[in-house]
């Protein structure tokens, strides 16, 4: 199966992509689900049911899919600036940022706060930039609830598209290649991701939540679908997100809480360990999270052809909990960098369909 950009007939019930989901914000994030939303949801709408766990949500797309499939939705992430955004997009259902308090963010500092300007000087993003975003904050600290949402998820969207690659594994400005969003200031930067996600508010009448924990910590509470997006586990080298995207976690939550290694050069925060992301542990956090939602009306999983275990092993896992498993393949390249050399890697992107 090839992706198309447009539902396509294939002999199934062929069901519209909801329209709400051509506008949500891209967030350059590893493994992120934005060109296979179309053949997702002709895999959900042949599911059916009221309520779906999104149990990795990332860039909060496909949590933001099932909201507009009509689902209760339950959207959870091991970091936290995933559920920021997916409480902003997929649990809000009718509260926006408004212009008065967009040009207040943006407007003279309300303290002297500098951690950003100095922890991460010469590191990333210009003075001007860092100087903004501890600005932002000093007005973000005192909002609650789906304002303060919306303006930490514009401001995660605002620094990612501001660093060379979306990533923050290394610091200076040689990835440069010209791009608008490159030079955009910070502030234009905000006033855009905040129109973006303020356009994502609908209700679809039902209450949708968004949490931070690791997938074991959610019980085995049963859903009428499952949607399991787990770190791939590579031959070689790791699938650590935090070390990617460490800035980005910080500034979600103004690095309260979080130990930063002093001793690495781009101050990054500890990670979490995941047991998905390693081929050591890989086969054995498949089987326990099969078996914690086998009770579930439909596991999808989605993995990928260049990481471990492979296709065969990963039915005979899924097969041990559900009678029925399907696997599609979706022809996909995924793309390491923004700049024209950046190494492109041709993979079947599989997804896991395991019903009663």
């Amino acid at each position: 199966m090839t992706l198309e950009l447009a539902p396509r007939t294939t002999g199934r019930r062929q069901v519209p992509l909801p329209v709400q989901v051509a506008g949500f914000p891209r967030l350059r994030y590893m493994g992120s689900k934005y060109k296979l939303v179309p053949a997702l949801h002709e895999v959900f709408s042949s599911i059916g049911g009221t309520t779906a766990l999104d149990a990795f949500s990332g860039s909060g797309v496909v949590s933001y899919l099932l909201k507009a499939e009509g689902y209760q939705v339950t959207s959870n992430d091991f970091l936290t600036f995933p559920t920021v955004i997916s409480r902003a997009t997929v649990a809000n259902s009718f509260e926006t940022l408004s212009d008065d308090l967009v040009n207040l963010i943006c407007g003279p500092a309300a303290d002297d706060r500098d951690f950003i300007q100095t922890k991460f000087d010469g590191l990333f993003l210009s003075a001007a930039d860092r100087l903004f975003l501890d600005s932002a904050w000093s007005h973000i600290d005192v909002l609650v609830g789906p304002e303060r949402d919306i303006a930490l998820s514009a401001l995660v969207l605002s620094a990612a598209r501001k660093q060379p690659r979306g990533v923050f594994t290394f610091t200076g400005a040689r990835y440069d290649d010209g791009r608008r969003d490159l030079h955009l200031p910070m502030a234009d930067h905000f006033r855009e991701c905040v129109r973006a996600y303020n356009h994502t508010v609908f209700s679809n009448g039902q209450q949708s939540s968004a949490i931070t924990g690791d997938v074991t910590e959610l019980g085995r509470q049963p859903y009428d679908l499952v949607y399991l997006d787990p770190p791939y586990a590579p031959p070689r080298d790791d699938a650590d997100y935090m070390k990617r995207y460490h800035f980005l976690e910080g500034l979600s939550v103004y690095w309260r809480g979080q130990t930063i290694m002093e001793e690495t050069k781009t101050k990054k925060i500890a990670k979490k360990f995941t047991p998905f992301a390693y081929k050591r542990t890989i086969d054995d956090a498949l089987v326990r999270t099969f078996e914690q939602f086998s009770d579930s009306g439909a596991i999808v999983l989605s993995y990928s052809s260049n990481a471990v275990p492979g296709k065969d092993r990963i039915v005979d896992l899924l097969s041990q909990v559900k009678r029925h498993v399907e696997v599609r393949s979706i022809d996909h390249t995924y793309s390491f960098g923004t700049h024209s050399t950046a190494a492109r890697t041709a993979v079947s992107e599989y997804m896991f369909i395991g019903r009663d």
